[in-house]
Protein backbone atom coordinates (compact mmCIF):
# COMPACT_ATOMS: atom_id res chain seq x y z
CA UNK A 1 0.00 0.00 0.00
CA UNK A 2 1.17 3.50 -0.78
CA UNK A 3 1.90 6.21 1.75
CA UNK A 4 0.64 9.79 1.60
CA UNK A 5 3.97 11.12 0.28
CA UNK A 6 3.59 8.81 -2.74
CA UNK A 7 0.40 10.45 -4.02
CA UNK A 8 0.46 13.98 -2.61
CA UNK A 9 1.15 17.04 -4.69
CA UNK A 10 4.33 18.34 -3.02
CA UNK A 11 5.12 21.95 -2.14
CA UNK A 12 1.64 23.41 -2.52
CA UNK A 13 1.16 27.11 -3.09
CA UNK A 14 0.59 28.72 0.30
CA UNK A 15 -0.28 32.11 1.73
CA UNK A 16 0.22 34.13 4.88
CA UNK A 17 -2.50 35.23 7.34
CA UNK A 18 -2.05 38.93 6.45
CA UNK A 19 -2.49 38.37 2.69
CA UNK A 20 -5.67 39.81 1.21
CA UNK A 21 -8.46 37.55 0.11
CA UNK A 22 -8.29 39.11 -3.36
CA UNK A 23 -4.67 37.94 -3.69
CA UNK A 24 -5.73 34.41 -2.76
CA UNK A 25 -8.57 34.42 -5.28
CA UNK A 26 -6.04 35.50 -7.94
CA UNK A 27 -3.68 32.67 -6.88
CA UNK A 28 -6.53 30.18 -7.16
CA UNK A 29 -7.42 31.42 -10.63
CA UNK A 30 -3.83 31.52 -11.92
CA UNK A 31 -3.02 28.04 -10.63
CA UNK A 32 -6.42 26.40 -11.15
CA UNK A 33 -6.69 25.35 -7.50
CA UNK A 34 -9.53 25.44 -5.00
CA UNK A 35 -7.62 25.78 -1.76
CA UNK A 36 -4.54 27.46 -0.34
CA UNK A 37 -2.86 26.39 2.90
CA UNK A 38 -2.13 29.24 5.33
CA UNK A 39 1.28 29.15 7.02
CA UNK A 40 2.56 30.96 10.07
CA UNK A 41 5.56 32.47 8.25
CA UNK A 42 7.93 31.72 5.37
CA UNK A 43 10.70 30.44 7.64
CA UNK A 44 8.80 27.73 9.54
CA UNK A 45 6.07 27.08 6.97
CA UNK A 46 4.01 25.83 9.90
CA UNK A 47 0.42 25.14 8.87
CA UNK A 48 -2.14 27.29 10.72
CA UNK A 49 -5.16 27.10 8.43
CA UNK A 50 -6.60 26.74 4.97
CA UNK A 51 -8.68 28.97 2.75
CA UNK A 52 -10.90 27.43 0.09
CA UNK A 53 -12.99 28.65 -2.79
CA UNK A 54 -15.99 27.77 -0.61
CA UNK A 55 -14.68 30.11 2.11
CA UNK A 56 -14.49 32.88 -0.48
CA UNK A 57 -18.06 32.26 -1.62
CA UNK A 58 -19.61 31.98 1.84
CA UNK A 59 -17.51 34.38 3.90
CA UNK A 60 -16.68 37.09 1.37
CA UNK A 61 -19.27 37.21 -1.39
CA UNK A 62 -22.31 36.04 0.61
CA UNK A 63 -21.47 38.39 3.49
CA UNK A 64 -20.64 41.34 1.22
CA UNK A 65 -17.08 41.76 2.49
CA UNK A 66 -14.44 43.64 0.55
CA UNK A 67 -11.92 41.16 -0.89
CA UNK A 68 -9.31 43.89 -1.30
CA UNK A 69 -9.21 44.72 2.41
CA UNK A 70 -10.22 41.44 4.09
CA UNK A 71 -7.26 39.45 5.37
CA UNK A 72 -7.01 35.68 5.06
CA UNK A 73 -6.85 35.28 8.84
CA UNK A 74 -10.39 36.70 9.13
CA UNK A 75 -11.99 34.00 6.98
CA UNK A 76 -9.65 30.99 6.93
CA UNK A 77 -10.54 27.64 8.43
CA UNK A 78 -8.30 27.17 11.45
CA UNK A 79 -9.09 23.57 12.33
CA UNK A 80 -7.36 21.70 9.54
CA UNK A 81 -7.48 17.93 9.07
CA UNK A 82 -3.97 16.66 8.26
CA UNK A 83 -1.93 13.51 7.75
CA UNK A 84 1.79 12.81 7.86
CA UNK A 85 3.81 12.01 4.76
CA UNK A 86 4.62 8.52 6.04
CA UNK A 87 1.00 7.67 6.91
CA UNK A 88 -0.59 4.88 4.91
CA UNK A 89 -2.79 6.37 2.20
CA UNK A 90 -5.75 4.63 3.83
CA UNK A 91 -5.41 7.01 6.81
CA UNK A 92 -5.87 9.98 4.46
CA UNK A 93 -8.79 8.34 2.65
CA UNK A 94 -10.52 7.54 5.93
CA UNK A 95 -10.05 11.11 7.18
CA UNK A 96 -11.35 12.58 3.93
CA UNK A 97 -14.43 10.35 4.12
CA UNK A 98 -15.06 10.90 7.83
CA UNK A 99 -14.76 14.68 7.65
CA UNK A 100 -16.27 14.98 4.15
CA UNK A 101 -13.34 17.00 2.82
CA UNK A 102 -12.16 17.08 -0.77
CA UNK A 103 -8.52 17.66 0.10
CA UNK A 104 -6.20 16.85 2.98
CA UNK A 105 -2.96 18.58 3.87
CA UNK A 106 0.21 16.62 4.53
CA UNK A 107 2.55 17.89 7.25
CA UNK A 108 5.69 16.74 9.03
CA UNK A 109 6.09 16.15 12.77
CA UNK A 110 6.36 19.91 13.49
CA UNK A 111 3.32 20.76 11.33
CA UNK A 112 5.37 22.10 8.40
CA UNK A 113 3.39 21.89 5.16
CA UNK A 114 4.74 19.21 2.83
CA UNK A 115 1.95 18.63 0.35
CA UNK A 116 -1.73 18.19 -0.35
CA UNK A 117 -3.87 15.27 -1.46
CA UNK A 118 -7.01 16.15 -3.40
CA UNK A 119 -9.79 14.00 -4.78
CA UNK A 120 -8.07 14.26 -8.16
CA UNK A 121 -4.84 12.87 -6.68
CA UNK A 122 -6.78 9.95 -5.24
CA UNK A 123 -8.52 9.33 -8.56
CA UNK A 124 -5.33 9.43 -10.64
CA UNK A 125 -2.67 8.04 -8.29
CA UNK A 126 -4.39 5.35 -6.23
CA UNK A 127 -4.79 2.18 -8.29
CA UNK A 128 -8.01 1.10 -6.61
CA UNK A 129 -11.05 2.20 -8.61
CA UNK A 130 -13.56 0.84 -6.10
CA UNK A 131 -11.84 2.54 -3.15
CA UNK A 132 -11.65 5.83 -5.05
CA UNK A 133 -15.35 5.67 -5.92
CA UNK A 134 -16.26 4.93 -2.30
CA UNK A 135 -14.20 7.85 -0.97
CA UNK A 136 -15.75 10.28 -3.47
CA UNK A 137 -19.23 9.02 -2.59
CA UNK A 138 -18.65 9.43 1.16
CA UNK A 139 -17.13 12.88 0.79
CA UNK A 140 -20.04 14.02 -1.35
CA UNK A 141 -22.86 12.77 0.88
CA UNK A 142 -24.99 15.46 2.42
CA UNK A 143 -24.81 15.77 6.19
CA UNK A 144 -28.01 14.54 7.79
Amino acid sequence: MKICADIMTPNPIWCLPKDTVQRIAELMKQNNIGSVPVIENEQTQKLIGIITDRDLALKIIAEGRDAKSTKVEAVMTRKVITCRGDDDIQVALNSMSEHQIRRILIVDNVNKILGIISQADVATRVDQAEKTAEVVKEISQANT
